[in-house]
């Protein structure tokens, strides 16, 4: 082997080597010092990709969860002041049954009235003052569907057969129904349109395809609007009979959605109307289409029992409207525990990305040391070993 000095080869290589070794030790101080394997996009630009979206899918569940959790207080905040609405119309409803027996004269019934129209304008007062974060929800809160039959054709059940009509971000405007009797139903705004086959794949019944005595929803879920059809109905003690829905009911009938403001709760984490829920609440003032209190009186015979069926209709639209109600808090609920499910595994895949495994860290530090002070050693060897030219010289 020649003997050098101008280039000293194994201090050149050791050098290298020890530089290698630094950068790796470097490396292993900084993942040990984070607690992170990926701490810039140089360690791993996949992985770095991969968890910044992540990362951004797990802040919109923790948003969406604490804006479910707010929307449930919402829904609480209403539906409690319903319950008072509640209690109002039965003893509005007790009131009216009073004053509509002869044991009670003219001059009883102005002290009754009197009660009855105190707890009208409660009844509406209420509705004015119910609230949450300056938005009032009992007199129009999201879109609603208008429930004038005039201009809303296809809530005329005597005909149709429709007995109630949802909606979950449907946008306000006119829907057109084209129902041409084979089992299809077409429904659309001018924008958007849809059609379903609502007849069952066994069907004997040219004419209808909902059973007697049962129902069906014609779930329109492009368009964010759900009708249930009643079927034939025979008349009991109760009830008239009604004829319910038949191919070809529908065709030519309208549905009006009026705009509103509020309703809509983001409860996923991204764009989309499967990560938003929708919550509508008519107009529930007593003088509201839905209650329709407004002349309501207990002033006389005749108008207390008039009153009596018009405040039933009123307690049937306020238990509805909190029943839709428990539903969306239910579905609220369900949906805080399901994103924290997600939101839970979403960490975890990201943990597996970022995050240093210490114990291996540790055993890769080791190594880096000693592979250092070995570095070192053997440098200073490689150093000496040129010093030995010196012992020709002698």
């Amino acid at each position: 082997m020649p003997l050098r000095i101008n280039t000293n080869l194994p201090s050149l290589n050791a050098r290298r080597i020890m530089g290698i070794t630094g950068r790796d030790l470097k490396h292993r101080i900084e993942r040990l010092s984070s607690g992170l394997r990926v701490n810039r996009a140089a360690d791993a630009a996949a992985g770095l990709s991969v968890s910044e979206g992540l990362r951004a899918e797990i802040s919109g569940f923790r948003q969406g969860i604490r804006n479910s959790e707010q929307a449930i207080n919402l829904v609480q905040t209403a539906e409690g002041a319903l319950n008072e609405v509640n209690s109002m119309l039965l003893r509005m409803r007790e009131l009216a049954v009073q004053s509509s027996s002869s044991t009670v004269n003219d001059s009883n019934r102005t002290s009754i009235n009197a009660e009855f129209v105190q707890l009208i304008s409660e009844v509406d007062r209420v509705a004015r003052v119910t609230s949450y974060n300056n938005d009032t929800l009992l007199t129009g809160f999201g879109n609603t569907v208008s429930q004038a039959v005039a201009v809303s054709t296809a809530l005329s059940s005597d005909s149709t057969g429709v007995i109630a009509v949802g909606i979950t971000g449907a946008s306000a405007g006119t829907y057109a129904f084209s129902d041409t009797g084979n089992g299809s139903i077409t429904l659309g705004n001018g924008l958007t349109t849809q059609t379903i086959n609502i007849r069952p794949t066994m069907d004997f019944d040219t004419s209808s395809v909902v059973a007697t005595g049962s129902s069906i929803v014609a779930n329109f879920d492009r368009l964010g609007i759900q009708f249930t059809l009643s079927g034939q109905r025979g008349a009991t003690a109760f009830s008239p009979a009604t004829d319910g829905y038949r191919t070809g009911d529908l065709d030519g009938r309208n549905l009006i959605i009026e705009s509103g403001t509020g309703g809509q709760f983001q409860v996923g984490p991204d764009e989309g109307a499967v990560h938003r829920l929708n919550l509508n609440i008519g107009d529930l003032r007593a003088s509201g289409q839905l209650l329709n209190l407004g002349g309501a009186s207990l002033a006389t015979v005749g108008s207390s029992q008039q009153a009596i069926s018009g405040i039933d209709q009123a307690i049937t639209q306020v238990t509805r409207v909190r029943g839709d109600l428990g539903a969306i808090q239910n579905r609220l609920s369900f949906n805080v525990r399901a994103s924290s499910v997600m939101e839970e595994n979403d960490i975890a895949t990201d943990s597996s990305i970022r995050d240093a495994d210490i114990a291996a860290e540790v055993s890769a530090f080791s190594k880096a040391q000693i592979l250092t002070q070995t570095g070192l050693a053997i440098f200073a060897q490689a150093n000496i070993q040129a010093a030995s030219a010196l012992t020709l010289l002698g």
